[in-house]
């Protein structure tokens, strides 16, 4: 009998603590990458942390680090080593001779997952744009099976190295790639303008916060979700009525530290839905123990793509697994974190914000109605803004 398993490659992680970044800040960035890992079907394994002022510019980690990986290598089974950060071309070709097996950075991991979530054709499409860019710079003589992507007389120039071949044919992709890219977008568009009468809301916020569960439960749809980085690439689009008032909520693709510029490049129509949003919902994680990092990377990205202006409601979910542990020196007890309950919630800070701020458990249905009303509120209030006249028309027919 043959064995369909899927076999699943082991990777050691390598971190690097800066005077940037701290130790602690290194370990919990390489438990994200560790979940990146799981994410892509792999097996997280022995993770390796160097502390250095700056990144080696040829090894990364320094080359008695990078020596210390390669005897501990030798002794195990391990099938590749992945980096917490993007590395240089020169850094990976450094690294290669010395460790003698793949290697793969953190730009490469997510390109992978993204790759391996793309669904629909436009999503491969953009995935397809942002690992070719990224691998450009990277091509090696092993890269030359894109060779048979074109063909024709004259292709290869007299005396051309092999290599030169791989990166025009790959120029040539990329060109192929953007200009199905623009006339995608045109589409897309179109389809936003035809959307214009209708109040927009997008879900926005770190991977696997829970906007895609959110969505499901607001527009009664069934959205792919799963507790996984990336579950949602493609930009959901659903009708939702709360009250008498309809609007068109969408479900976007989440955002992650470090988040490749090739992905938010080639992803531009993706985050349009982001950008011409009227109203947009920040998701977090309450539960993580980062959550205040998470919110800071999401309003960053924001700004990035020229969104941050845009009215804003800050939704905090999973409070059904979220635990404080007060503030007290003497108490070094791991097991003395606590539940708060929602009344608890809506004394902290974060119910204190200059935005309207909600506490929900999505998977529990906890505290729903008061979304729902306050997402009324705020959908009716841009009403006003933009249809004064229908808001007018509606007064004196309540009066009559």
């Amino acid at each position: 009998m043959i064995d369909t398993t899927p076999f699943k490659e082991t990777a050691v992680l390598i971190g690097l603590a800066t005077h940037h970044q701290d130790l602690t800040k290194t370990r919990e960035y390489l438990d994200e990458l560790a979940f990146l890992v799981e994410t892509a079907g792999g097996i997280p394994g022995k993770r390796f942390i160097q502390k250095l002022e700056f990144a080696d510019p040829r090894t990364y980690v320094g080359s008695g680090k990078l020596q210390e990986i390669h005897d501990w290598i030798e002794k195990n089974p391990v099938d590749m080593v992945i980096f917490d950060d993007e590395l240089s071309p020169s850094q990976i070709r450094n690294i290669e001779k010395v460790l003698q097996c793949r290697i793969l950075d953190r730009n490469n991991l997510i390109l992978d997952i993204f790759a391996h979530r793309a669904q629909t054709s436009y999503a491969r499409t953009q995935v397809e744009l942002a690992q070719n860019e990224y691998l450009l710079p990277r091509l090696t003589r092993r890269w030359t099976h894109l060779e048979k992507q074109r063909g024709g007389i004259g292709l290869r120039g007299p005396g051309e190295q092999e290599i030169e071949t791989d990166r025009r044919i790959l120029r040539y992709r990329i060109s192929l790639l953007k200009k199905k890219l623009i006339e995608i977008d045109k589409q897309k568009a179109t389809q936003r303008k035809n959307r214009r009468e209708m109040i927009r809301v997008a879900l926005v916020g770190y991977t696997n916060v829970g906007k895609s569960t959110i969505m499901n439960l607001l527009s009664k749809s069934e959205v792919f979700a799963e507790n996984k980085l990336f579950a949602t690439l493609d930009t959901t689009v659903r009708k939702v009525v709360i009250g008498n008032q309809p609007f068109l909520l969408s479900d976007t693709v989440g955002f992650i530290r470090k988040l490749p510029h090739t992905l938010i490049e080639s992803f531009k129509s993706t985050l349009d839905e982001v950008r011409e949003a009227d109203i947009l919902i920040h998701v977090a994680d309450i539960s993580h123990p980062d959550f205040g990092e998470q919110i800071d990377i999401v309003r960053q990205t924001l700004t990035d793509i020229r969104a941050s202006d845009k009215p804003t409601m800050m939704l905090f979910n999973k409070i059904d697994a979220y635990t404080f542990k007060p503030k007290d020196p003497d108490d070094l007890s791991p097991g003395s974190a606590i539940n708060l309950t929602l009344e608890e919630l809506e004394k902290t800070w974060m119910a204190k914000l200059n935005i309207p701020s909600i506490f929900i458990s999505a998977t529990c249905k906890t505290n729903l109605e008061t979304l729902r009303e306050l997402l009324y509120f705020e959908v009716r209030k841009i009403v006003r803004q933009r249809y004064p006249e229908n808001q007018q028309l509606n007064e004196i027919r309540s009066d009559q």
